[in-house]
Order: structure tokens, then C-alpha cells, then sequence
């Protein structure tokens, strides 16, 4: 992609812009292995992990999580 092919998408109503981002988000979930992981997000999922092989019970439903994103 050109500089010039940047500057124009720029230049588009911000509407457009967002549906543009929602088109290249939606192709990079679909290989998420194509998508770089950097060394600070591998250390916190590793975190993470090794929290919940400690203590596997300790955890919260999907229902229970949209239930407090839609309380918020």
C-alpha cells in the first residue's frame, strides 16, 4: 500500500474509516496465527495460564462476564 493510497483512506468520513477497520479485524480473526503476538502479550497469557492451572475453579462464566460488561 502506497502513501498516497494512506492518505486517501485518511481522508474518508470516519464512518468509513471504522468500516474499514471492521473489514481488515474480521480477515486477520480468521488466521489468527498470521497475527504477530509480541513477548509482552506471550507473558501475560502464559500468566494466565499458569494462574488457572493453580487454581482452576477460580473462574467466571461467559454469561456472568457479558452480564457485568452490559451493568457497566
Amino acid at each position: 500500500m502506497s502513501d498516497t493510497d494512506v492518505a486517501e483512506i485518511l481522508k474518508l468520513p470516519a464512518e468509513e474509516r471504522l468500516r474499514l477497520v471492521e473489514i481488515i479485524w474480521a480477515s486477520l480473526v480468521t488466521e489468527p496465527s498470521s497475527v504477530p503476538l509480541g513477548d509482552a502479550h506471550r507473558a501475560i497469557i502464559d500468566e494466565r495460564v499458569a494462574e488457572h492451572a493453580r487454581n482452576p475453579d477460580d473462574v467466571v462464566s461467559r454469561d456472568e462476564v457479558l452480564a457485568e460488561a452490559r451493568r457497566g
